[in-house]
């Protein structure tokens, strides 16, 4: 009897024992189960935002290609609208910028000029107010032209810069000009006084007048003196 009784406990014990395993596994499983999805959920939101992103980078492009494209198609546009001489005065006005440095006054005379483009006075002027220069930049090189080329002094260029019968620059450009050039003004009335020895034959004395000179060098009477102490003898 005691027997009987002592197994029946034990039945009861192991029947405890696989409920508890059996409600672990259960719990095991859900809980697996629901990291799955969560897993999955937080998949599906970053798949989401990328998606997002990319579309959203998508159409930023295509407004930008859209504004670009609009932007295109307004300047040809105002391209048309323009006549063909007025294009042709700005080419020119171009070159003569880029390439010799002109000033805009300057441009817009050789442009109406019998010897020159011979354009209208519309076109030139149109020309030179749409051209793309930077006069004080053009100012700067035509100065640097005058000093490493004819070795002229500061106040010698100034003058031609403004002149009427030279650059045609204004006060303000010719000044840029003359105060950012690289230029040594003694070594360049040196320069000019070797060229009077050399071919006027002139006496020390005469190449110092000529150099501080108004109507001649311009230059300072420093330099001049710089010039003639460094003569060859």
């Amino acid at each position: 009897m005691e027997k009987e009784q002592g197994s029946k406990k034990k039945h009861g014990k192991l029947k405890t024992v696989i409920i508890i395993l059996v409600i672990l596994l259960i719990i095991i499983i859900v809980a697996a189960s629901q990291g799955e999805n969560n897993d999955s959920a937080t998949t599906t939101e970053s798949e989401t935002r990328q998606e997002t992103l990319v579309e959203t980078e998508a159409g930023t492009i295509q407004e930008s290609e859209a504004q670009e494209a609009e932007t295109e198609a307004e300047t040809e546009s105002q391209a048309s609208d323009v006549p063909i001489e007025y294009q042709s005065a700005l080419a020119q006005a171009e070159n003569y910028s880029d390439l010799m440095h002109m000033s805009k006054q300057g441009i817009y005379d050789q442009l109406v000029s019998e010897y020159g483009g011979q354009f209208s006075a519309e076109a030139a002027q149109y020309a030179v107010d749409n051209v793309n220069a930077d006069w004080n930049a053009n100012a700067l090189a035509s100065a640097k032209s005058y000093s490493d080329t004819m070795h002229m002094s500061k106040q010698g260029i100034y003058d031609q810069l403004i002149s009427e019968y030279g650059e045609q620059f204004t006060p303000e450009q010719a000044q840029y000009a003359v105060d950012n050039v690289e230029a040594d003004w003694k070594l360049n009335a040196l320069e000019s006084a070797k060229s009077y020895q050399e071919h006027m034959n002139m006496s020390p004395e005469a190449i110092r007048d000529q150099l501080v000179s108004e109507y001649g060098g311009q230059f300072t009477a420093e330099e001049a003196d710089y010039a003639i102490q460094n003569l060859p003898k």
